[in-house]
């Protein structure tokens, strides 16, 4: 699915020489390399500051705690997105509260976010799926409407746009994740915080150092979370290149939809006329998923399957928790999505191999 292999074969040069220094220089907790990226990175969002830390899912936690979310409160996220949006609200004592999606895009419904705000709720988080940016401008007008903040969970679309404007930027805080299949990816683990707001940056950082500004001075309650400096160093390296390993995606994904263009079994993956998808996934849906994931298995083709339960119907969701709710897009999507190959390396030749696989399933949906 992912080329780690070739992408550092081809940066090998400027990543060892990045990783050297760091070694040279034994700071490997925090300092200048760490902040050259947190300030690299703020110039490719957009945002004023960005906080390092150690991973995306520590990234919402640590977002989600800095605006007081907490027991009795409520966030508002979509069903159809990978666990941790959802968990590290949990881990805090909130509840998440599941919307629906838009069927075309993959992300949250602006129609289904406001039937779901209560008196409780403390923040929309809006996933941008698969690369594509969530409807903006409806959730921020609904953000205001309530006086609610929008946490932008952009773990998978860094360097995607909405109206001109960068992912990540555009809410009250966002989060970000470096891990290694990322678009933008660490060798490890790795995130960040994004936001305009000078007390949420102070907050932040805070809680990232045990809920302190100085050494031995503790002001409130924090976790142990940063951005080592080897990461930040091959993340400086990436960001030089996040462009074209974006142009280099969205080029793969026109070819992918010439390929499909008149294949009628075949969704393909839907670009908002507001939006710059950066295809973290290329994904795209069919009546009989599970039979092409056997084609592909068969044909040594990997796939993704993104994701096959909604969180709504996950057992930790069950129960008091989650209340018995149907929402119908969401479990339709994750009986019919399927993730080709996607990644900076990938050549035609390899998407003809998949493209002949997918092609020749669908034939078999026609005569079926």
């Amino acid at each position: 699915m992912v080329d780690l292999k070739g992408q550092y074969v081809r940066l090998k040069d400027e990543i060892d020489a990045a990783i050297h220094e760091v070694l040279d220089s034994a700071r490997f907790i925090r300092g200048p390399v760490v902040s050259q990226f947190e300030n690299a990175l703020t110039e490719c969002t957009k945002a004023k500051y960005a906080i390092g830390v150690a991973n995306g899912t520590d990234a919402l936690q640590i977002s989600y705690m800095a605006l007081d979310i907490g027991p009795g409160d409520e966030i508002i996220t979509p069903s159809f997105t990978f666990i941790a949006t959802a968990e590290a609200a949990s881990l805090l004592g909130a509840t998440p509260v599941f919307a629906d999606i838009d069927p075309k895009t993959f992300c949250l419904d602006p129609d289904s976010v406001e039937q779901c705000i209560t008196p409780k709720t403390k923040a929309i988080v809006p996933v941008h799926l698969f690369g594509q940016p969530a409807e903006m401008d409806s959730l921020t007008k609904l953000a205001s409407k309530y006086n609610l903040p929008i946490i932008e969970d952009n773990a998978q679309a860094i360097g995607a746009t909405y109206n001109g404007t960068s992912t990540g930027s555009m809410g009250t805080m966002a989060c970000c994740s470096f891990f290694p299949s990322k678009n933008l990816g660490a060798y490890g683990d790795g995130g960040a915080i994004l936001t305009s707001d000078p007390e949420l940056e102070t907050r932040s950082r805070m809680i990232t150092n045990h809920g302190g500004r100085h050494k031995y001075l503790n002001e409130t309650i924090g976790v142990n979370s940063r951005l080592d400096a080897l990461q930040a160093a091959i993340l400086t390296v990436k960001l030089k290149h996040l462009e074209s390993f974006t142009l280099a995606r969205r080029s793969a994904a026109s070819y992918y939809h010439s390929l499909f263009e008149t294949i009628d079994e075949i969704t393909r993956p839907y670009e908002t006329p507001e939006g710059f998808h950066v295809y973290h996934q290329y994904v795209i849906r069919t009546k009989k998923r599970d039979e092409l994931a056997d084609a592909l298995t068969n044909a040594k083709i990997p796939y993704g399957i993104y994701y096959p339960v909604p969180l709504h119907q996950q057992p930790v969701f069950q129960g008091d928790i989650t209340p018995n709710i149907t929402l119908p897009e969401t479990e339709k999507a994750c009986e019919e999505v399927l993730a080709l190959p996607m990644h900076t390396e990938l050549t035609h030749a390899h998407q003809d191999r998949v493209a002949e696989i997918v092609i020749k399933h669908a034939k078999t949906l026609i005569y079926a």
